[in-house]
């Protein structure tokens, strides 16, 4: 499979947190010629290269999305609906969604009632979750009952889009990107002399609490762990990059500095881009990110971890939004570093 289609079947396929199977299978059978693969009972895949190592690092990229959940049918058999993840409330009405069902995908919309029928001051609130429902067309409850149940799980209904300057259109970026570049990691690593085992894990849960990097991290036990996510970029109106820093599409994968990172592992990847001149940025969070890092940071006894971002506009939305550079670039970086491991480092802080 072309490496662009591999990220588009990742990305179109839906699979929110708790519901991922058929995204993990994606991933695995694009791993699987090169990579030995496991799964584990909370529903992580596992690749890995050269596992007779002593020594261990593990890349996690979370193969989970936002999108909703199915608590409620009318008699008239309209949906009513939960949040999994975080959800932007002002973006729902009028989306076009698929609903994975026991019997396949269920396509509906989320309806919102016409302008020209509401009142003033209807017009200035946003809706709350709980008014807002989902149309299949169903007649009435039996009939919607006979297409969907309680617990199914919807997500948006777009096309992936690849548009100007290498720019990548889709829902489920955040963070489908950083389970590809962990499988391309691992493929550009499959044919090289590496003296260290490479675990790349498309994580779970995510977007839930960071729950399968937790578990899997567990399970691997580590010398080094590296999350591979989505940052915010801010190149883009709305965004104050007084507050979160200068961060473009296009400039590079993003190393993030902060309490949740080895400062001795993040001047180790800084210098190996240099060296080799991948272009990078550098982002400073002063507490623990919101990424599988922070699970993997704070493992067993604790593990050496590092974070590398993807910038993406538009994060939570169906219009999410990547330099595919950047992907690429991210990739080379790991690469490149993972390749120039001898197994002998030692990360502690004060050696």
């Amino acid at each position: 499979m072309d490496k662009l289609d591999f990220l588009k079947a990742l990305c179109i396929e839906a699979g929110p947190s708790g519901y991922e199977a058929d995204v993990s299978r994606i991933w695995a059978d694009y791993v699987k010629s090169f990579a030995s693969i496991t799964t584990d009972v909370h529903g992580n895949t596992i690749a890995v290269l050269n596992p007779a190592a002593e020594r261990k690092i593990m890349l996690s990229g979370h193969i989970d999305e936002i999108g909703f959940m199915i608590r409620y049918i009318d008699k008239d058999g309209f949906l009513y609906f939960g949040p999994i993840g975080g959800i932007d409330t002002n973006l729902i009405p009028g989306q076009r969604v698929k609903i994975k069902t026991g019997r396949g995908i269920v396509k509906g919309v989320i309806g919102k009632k016409p302008i020209h029928l509401m009142e003033r001051e209807e017009l200035s609130k946003c809706a709350k979750i709980d008014s807002l429902y989902i149309d299949i067309g169903a007649r009435n409850k039996d009939e919607a009952l006979s297409m969907v149940s309680i617990g199914d799980v919807a997500v948006p209904y777009v096309e992936f889009w690849q548009i100007e300057n290498n720019r990548i259109v889709s829902k489920a970026l955040d963070d489908r990107a950083g389970a590809y570049v962990v499988a391309r990691i691992l493929e550009s690593l499959k044919d090289r002399e590496i003296k260290v085992a490479v675990y790349g894990v498309a994580s779970v849960q995510e977007e839930i609490g960071l729950r399968g990097a937790r578990t899997s991290a567990y399970g691997i036990d580590p010398d080094i762990g590296i999350a591979i996510d989505v940052t915010f970029a801010t190149d883009h109106p709305g965004v104050d990059e007084k507050k979160i820093g200068e961060i473009k599409l296009g400039k590079g994968p993003v190393i993030a500095r902060g309490p949740n990172i080895n400062p001795v592992l993040f001047e180790a990847v800084k210098r190996v881009a240099d060296e080799k001149q991948i272009p990078y940025q550098v982002e400073g969070i002063p507490r623990a990110t919101g990424t599988d890092a922070n699970s993997i940071q704070i493992t067993r006894s604790g593990v050496c971890t590092g974070l590398i971002s993807i910038p993406l506009r538009y994060m939570h939305t169906p219009v999410e939004m990547v330099d595919f550079t950047d992907l690429e670039n991210t990739v080379r970086i790991l690469a490149e570093f993972i390749a120039g491991l001898d197994g002998s480092e030692d990360w502690r802080v004060f050696p």
